[in-house]
């Protein structure tokens, strides 16, 4: 069973953050910028949330503001769902799936050391099971 720390190893371990007083319009800019749908809220060295698209969408649309003068802490998620290092990939699809999130920063000492989204999860299972049914076949085979 592939670790989080394998799927770090081949997409990378960057973490993208931003501060909870930024404008949602930044956080927004900075996500387009460089492709993703979540950043890690960081205050004082320490992780306080999590701003994603469906923070936007749901939570700013709601609050009836303007993404140019509400700031990320107005809109984000405080309550972070995360993963270690050498937790599987089935750990991180089911917390996923349960708590109904996209996004998992990966902690090691309590510091975010990159993210995972459910299409590295969902990418990282279908090789498993690719591997597998290659394995079987070359059983069944005789090979």
């Amino acid at each position: 069973m592939q670790t989080v720390k394998e799927i770090l190893a081949s997409k990378g371990s960057s973490v993208l953050s931003i501060a909870p007083d930024a404008k949602v319009s930044e956080a927004l800019r900075f996500m387009a910028e460089r492709n993703v749908g979540a950043l890690v809220v960081i205050e004082n060295g320490n992780m306080v949330g999590i701003f994603s698209e469906r923070d936007f969408a749901r939570n700013a649309v709601i609050t009836s503001g303007t993404c140019t003068i509400q700031t990320v802490r107005d809109v984000m998620t405080a309550q972070v769902f995360y993963v270690m290092a050498g937790d599987n990939i089935d750990l991180c699809m089911s917390i996923m799936t349960n708590k109904r999130v996209r996004h998992l920063p990966v902690l090691d000492n309590n510091m975010p050391i990159g993210m995972i989204s459910i299409g590295d999860v969902v990418n990282a299972i279908i090789k498993e099971q690719a591997k597998t049914i290659d394995q079987l076949e070359r059983y069944i085979r005789g090979g």
